[in-house]
């Protein structure tokens, strides 16, 4: 019941919704209770049982009081007026309770929309911002469709399966304690006798409920799987038809598809059977109060007058809609905390990349930035090994060496996307887990191999992340990056939508795109990863041209396959399996005639 407690701390800035409505679900209550208290001397006046009341009793807070006084206003209408008139005036009041009661209901369910959607709406942002502190490593381990799934279905799941409910989980209990209170006022013996036999059926209801929740969990995976092998499938739909797949990819899809859709359908059906069920019981139970009640009513001495009898029947039945609720509420909570359940793995994941309570800000770079003895691994292997390298303000420095050697890594450890497992990574002489996260990351500017482009319009992405930009500021970022001239070609200038992923744009135009963004960012420390290596020929000398442009007077980490796009770096770092095996200029390096000097000689031969 953790996770179900976890979801209800979501209500705790809907407080005061949540009163209003407990305080109008009270009413519904007492209007209910007023209305069905009207019937005894209703059932009395129409059979003509009991005797006018004459005098005017005491006026008390319980039932017989409250009995006696409506009989002894009933009797004064009928002195006055005639029976036919107190029938009238016993159906105005029913008719007004009737009204109030269902006026209080409406009010109840007004203000628990707020409740339930603002319960809902403050999930679905924890974890979408959850999401986005979470460190790259956690979405290698996971697939994209699983996390997508968690953040739309399962949270979709919890309002239909928990917050619709949340009403119930109030209102019912109230209502039945209320309703019970009242038995109990009329008959302690029937109602010990009712609360003697309520309880099998709650234990039966509740053996089904329980397998329920693990299965839901279950289904729930398996969707998440369905969502993985779409979202998969679209990304990948080239090479499904280059590879003729497209009756593979089906035939695999229809797999999973059918295994879902048995494990939902046993799912429903056992869902299902909540309300036949306990509507079935409920039956049962009303049944043997009936026969154990008219027995009492019809035995010599009888403890219980048959319109009491009647009335307590009456209120009894309408214990059974709450508590029919409730059973298929229960059904409904244990499936929906399946989907609680797999969302509190998202947010309880762990952060890893965390700040300092008292980290230090920064907001340029003065001197150097160094790896000291830097080792990471990544799973238990290790992918760079002792690195030391320090990088002048202001100097260029390429990383150069196989797939796989650790460049990327290298690259990524400056703005945190990950920590060093050994060693320190310093800018200026301070740790980097010593700064301010987004300090750090705002010394950065970062170009990678794939533009990562958002379905938005042109300036939109150049200018992203950023607030109150200027026209005039994209535009001159774009022309730096050589971009502006393309821009004005398109529909709608900068305004233009560029699609998914920007798709509507050629390689080279998205990297230029991605140029722009990161001049506009205007960073001390660039680094650009693979940035050229997927253009063409005319592309990738527009883009280099490009990143001349801005790497002016700026500290620079490139990373590259291509070795003619960092003969001009002031340093080139040589790394084999995370260790650096060479480093130097270019001329030194062929000097060497080791391992930089054997990947351009491989270049130069591929060419």
């Amino acid at each position: 019941m953790k996770k179900f407690y976890r979801v209800l701390a979501y209500i705790k800035p809907y407080y005061g919704y949540a009163g209003l409505n407990v305080i109008f679900n009270l009413l519904t209550i007492v209007f209910s209770l007023f209305s069905f208290a009207l019937l005894i001397p209703f059932l009395n006046l129409l059979f003509g049982i009991n005797d006018l009341l004459t005098e005017k009793p005491e006026l008390v807070f319980n039932t017989k009081s409250l009995l006696d006084y409506l009989n002894f206003q009933i009797s004064q209408v009928i002195i006055t007026s005639g029976k036919i008139q107190a029938l009238v005036y016993i159906c105005i009041v029913l008719m007004v309770a009737f009204f109030c009661r269902n006026f209080a209901r409406f009010f109840a369910m007004y203000y628990m929309a707020n409740v339930r959607v603002g319960a809902i709406k403050g999930m679905r942002n924890d974890i979408y911002f959850k999401l986005l502190i979470l460190p790259l490593s956690f979405f290698s381990k996971h697939k994209k469709g699983d996390i997508i799934a968690r953040v739309t279905t399962d949270v979709q799941e919890v309002e239909v399966s928990i917050m619709n409910y949340l009403e119930m989980i109030v209102r019912d209990p109230i209502t039945i304690i209320a309703y019970f209170i009242f038995m109990v006022s009329m008959s302690p013996t029937l109602t010990l006798f009712v609360l003697i036999i309520l309880p099998i059926t709650g234990f039966i209801i509740g053996r089904i409920g329980k397998s329920l929740r693990k299965q839901s969990k279950i289904g729930m995976t398996k969707f998440a799987g369905l969502l993985s092998t779409i979202e998969e499938s679209i990304s990948g739909l080239r090479i499904i038809k280059a590879f003729n797949a497209i009756e593979y990819s089906n035939e695999k899809f229809r797999d999973s598809n059918d295994d879902y859709s048995k494990l939902l359908t046993w799912i429903y059906r056992r869902r299902d059977l909540s309300s036949p069920l306990s509507e079935f019981l409920s039956s049962v139970v009303i049944i043997i109060v009936l026969w154990f009640g008219g027995k009492m009513v019809l035995s010599d001495n009888p403890t219980i007058q048959a319109a009491d009898f009647i009335t307590y029947i009456v209120v009894f039945s309408q214990i059974i809609p709450p508590a029919k609720t409730f059973a298929q509420g229960f059904y409904s909570i244990q499936k929906g905390i399946a989907s609680a359940e797999r969302i509190f793995e998202v947010l309880d994941a762990e952060e890893l990349i965390m700040e300092k309570p008292d980290a230090l800000p920064i907001k340029s770079l003065e001197k150097e930035i160094e790896y000291k003895n830097v080792s990471f691994k990544y799973e238990n292997i290790y992918v760079l090994k002792n690195v030391n390298l320090r990088i002048e303000k202001g100097k260029i420095i390429a990383l150069v060496g196989e797939s796989g050697g650790g460049k990327s890594t290298m690259a990524d450890l400056l703005p945190r996307f990950y920590d060093v497992d050994e060693g320190e990574l310093l800018i200026d002489g301070i740790n980097i887990k010593d700064l301010k996260i987004d300090d750090v990351r705002g010394l950065m500017g970062i170009v990678s191999q794939e533009s990562i482009l958002f379905n938005d319009s042109i300036f939109n992405n150049i200018a992203f992340g950023k607030k109150n930009v200027s026209e005039s500021d994209v535009v001159e970022a774009a022309r730096i990056a050589n971009a502006d001239e393309f821009i004005l070609k398109t529909e709608n200038g900068y305004q233009t939508n560029i699609g998914d992923r920007g798709m509507k744009l050629s390689g080279g135009q998205r990297q230029r795109i991605s140029i722009a963004r990161a001049v506009l960012a205007n960073p001390p420390i660039l680094i650009l990863d693979e940035a050229t290596s997927s253009l063409d020929t005319e592309s990738e000398k527009l883009v280099q041209n490009a990143l001349t442009n801005i790497m002016k007077d700026r500290t620079t980490v490139v990373i590259a396959h291509r070795l003619s796009t960092v003969q001009h770096a002031d340093e080139i770092i040589v790394i084999k399996k995370g260790e650096i095996v060479e480093r130097g200029t270019h001329e030194e390096l062929i000097l060497l005639d080791g391992a930089y000097k054997r990947l351009q000689q491989l270049q130069a031969f591929k060419g």
